[in-house]
């Protein structure tokens, strides 16, 4: 029998604030699915790697548990810190990701990256802090979802990184949906956006066994 994959759920907020509806929610919708799940709230307002550092220390206490393969969720801010810290740490087996911030060269959304880096930050540390540039052979998978109109992060993130995914042979999925704004989480009632969680489920059925698997 496979082992059930635990989510850590990273809600979004601009590194500044916790989106609850990208919190409980999503860890009921997962454990729905017989996935389990939890919620990190790690720290605001702190400069990297302090929220990543958050992360890892998370996942080293699921693995003291018992746990053995663990993925991460996150969305906005919170999806960012799930890719960085994805990308960066070989224990992690999945990730999901909503209308994520993944680049720090791009100006858009600012104010996350002014936190997350401060005012002065250097061209290397925004670089070395952007998701494209820190995928590998040895990514896990990832499923991507964004809508085309985001006013707060742009499209364009989201495709950064599938494009650096492809290029190196990492599985992975990309939804774009035309219409819908920033910070949906499970987006019920949202059109065409809230048919995310079951294109997540399905993803999920192949890549992250359920308790009951």
């Amino acid at each position: 029998m496979s082992s059930p994959t635990h989510f850590v759920v990273l809600p979004g907020g601009g590194y500044a604030a916790h989106a609850e509806n990208e919190a409980e929610p999503i860890r009921e919708w997962l454990e729905g699915l017989g996935i389990p799940a939890s919620v990190l709230r790690y720290p605001l307002n702190a400069r990297h790697p302090i929220p990543l550092d958050a992360v890892r220390s998370e996942v080293r206490r699921l693995r003291a548990t018992g746990v053995r393969r663990i993925g991460l969720i996150g969305f906005s801010a919170g999806g960012h810190l799930a890719g960085h810290a994805a990308l960066s740490d070989a224990s992690i087996d999945l990730a999901v990701l909503g209308y994520a911030i993944t680049s720090m060269e791009l100006e858009t959304y600012r104010l996350a990256r002014l936190i997350l880096l401060g005012e002065g930050a250097s061209p290397e540390l925004r670089r070395a802090t952007s998701l494209d540039a820190l995928v590998t052979a040895a990514a896990p998978p990832f499923f991507i979802w964004h809508t085309a109109e985001d006013p707060y992060v742009p499209v364009e993130h989201s495709y950064r990184l599938a494009a650096a995914l492809a290029a190196h042979g990492i599985p992975h999925a990309l939804h774009v949906f035309s219409r819908g704004p920033h910070s949906l989480g499970l987006a019920r009632g949202a059109g065409e956006a809230e048919a995310w969680t079951e294109l997540a489920a399905a993803w999920l059925t192949a890549y992250a066994p359920a308790r009951n698997a």
